[in-house]
């Protein structure tokens, strides 16, 4: 499976900040020591072209992040401290989700070890997301012609309010967003469905809940990609959660998403999402249980039945 990473996904923070920055490098590294992915496996993006960005982006935005003018009020909205570094990793990071569709498209399968940032608007950015790679991706895409239809499979924990709001208009982009019905954001945008669970909902609910939904999506948007937003903030002791999931509800959760897609032939990309567990080391690991469901998914498919 191809992944898609840079070493500009990370970058220096200020000492204590919330934001899991290392968790990029922390899984890259666990999908190498676990032999998950060869080095072969792992593909580097450029980053996007500003062209690109301006699909979703308004250029008044894109400007002022490109000669970093964002005012104190809309720094705080965005929770990260405007740096170059900072600007060239949101390119990176939307050319890395670009670059994992258009693999997806062509070998059914593939993920970006970064993006998912959900709650960048088409103005403005928050909640740690500068460009909304996600949106960018799709845009382009469609704008190449190459993709008429596709759906967001948004599990993090939080609505996925940038995606919601820039596609809200866009029959063709179909937004399922499960999440926290009492978490940030509030107010929550409209999705094409949303899902809102209650605090301190656990394994069973949950995945009752996503079984049942998840036909209907699939079945409703008829997509020629699907990109799984594979966030793990939904994890007990989660930061910012809420939710209660175990390890194994995450896993099969995985599970179930990438089974549902692949199974009817549908090209899926993987992408982050959110994680704020206790450690970095444990939000990587917890990022680990979707590309492992992935890739042994894929290799049972591949595997010729016994005669």
């Amino acid at each position: 499976m191809k992944c898609v990473y840079h070493p500009s996904y990370r970058m220096p923070l200020p000492a204590g900040h919330p934001f899991p920055i290392s968790k990029y490098a922390l899984l890259r590294d666990r999908l190498l020591a676990e032999r998950l992915i060869a080095p072969a496996e792992l593909i580097e993006p450029e980053p996007i072209a500003l062209d690109r960005a301006a699909l979703v982006h308004t250029r008044d935005y894109l400007h002022k992040l490109e000669q970093g003018r964002l005012s104190p009020a809309e720094l705080r909205r965005l929770g990260l401290p405007w740096s170059p570094e900072l600007w060239q990793r949101s390119r990176l990071a939307a050319g890395g989700t670009l670059l994992g569709a258009r693999c997806a498209l062509e070998e059914g399968l593939a993920a970006n070890i970064a993006g998912g940032t959900h709650h960048a608007f088409a103005d403005h950015g928050e909640g740690f997301c500068l460009l909304n790679d996600v949106a960018i991706a799709l845009a382009t895409l469609r704008a190449e012609g190459i993709l008429h239809r596709a759906a967001v499979i948004d599990l993090d924990v939080h609505q996925g309010n940038g995606t919601a709001s820039i596609f809200e208009s866009t029959a063709e982009i179909f937004t399922f967003s499960m999440h926290g019905e009492r978490n940030y954001p509030l107010p929550k945008m409209r999705s094409s469905l949303d899902v809102g669970l209650a605090d301190g909902t656990r394994d069973a609910e949950y995945l009752e809940i996503l079984g049942a939904r998840l036909p209907e999506v699939l079945e409703r948007s008829r997509p020629q990609l699907a990109v799984y937003l594979a966030g793990v903030d939904v994890a007990q002791g989660d930061r910012y959660g809420k939710l209660c999931l175990s390890d194994e509800g995450i896993r099969t959760r995985d599970r179930a998403v990438i089974d549902s897609v692949r199974r009817r032939g549908i090209p899926l990309l993987i992408v982050l999402g959110g994680g704020y567990a206790v450690s970095r080391e444990r939000t990587a690991a917890l990022h680990t249980h979707a590309f492992r469901e992935a890739i042994a998914l894929e290799r049972a498919a591949m595997t010729p039945l016994a005669r």
